[in-house]
């Protein structure tokens, strides 16, 4: 299995662990018991740096993963998108690269939808009037 195979198994299962109501509950479970035995340690510096040290990993790691499965996840909605513009006869498939424009080219294209958007909203207003 290659390096990108098991890291992306690996990592949509750890997303699908990590995002469960359990794993919210076990953490919370371990800070507890860290707090609870913070009298026992006295407060220490020790003591905090455990708590610091662990949750610092833990969140580096995380982002990775997060960003490798957000990653995966995105790629498979544009591909789905672009096969739904694809077969559609009257989307303009130039819309299928988009992801690669230009922050310029998409804030013209969102400007265009808007006022498109706008049309059809004043057509509805208007044909709403008129049935009244």
């Amino acid at each position: 299995m290659k390096l990108n195979d098991a890291f992306s198994h690996f990592s949509r299962h750890t997303a699908r662990h990590v995002g469960h109501p359990a794993a919210f509950v076990l953490s919370l479970l371990v800070i507890a018991v860290w707090a609870i035995t913070g009298p026992l340690f006295r407060w220490s510096d020790t003591w905090q740096l455990i708590i610091n040290t662990g949750t610092t990993i833990v969140t580096f790691l995380m982002v990775f993963l997060i960003q490798n499965t957000q990653n995966r996840d995105s790629a498979a909605v544009h591909l789905k998108l672009d096969e739904l513009i694809r077969a559609t006869k009257r989307a303009r498939n130039s819309l299928l690269d988009l992801e690669e424009c230009t922050e310029e080219e998409i804030k013209k294209l969102h400007d265009e939808f808007n006022k498109l958007a706008e049309r059809k909203r004043l057509k509805q207003e208007a044909k709403s009037a008129q049935q009244r």
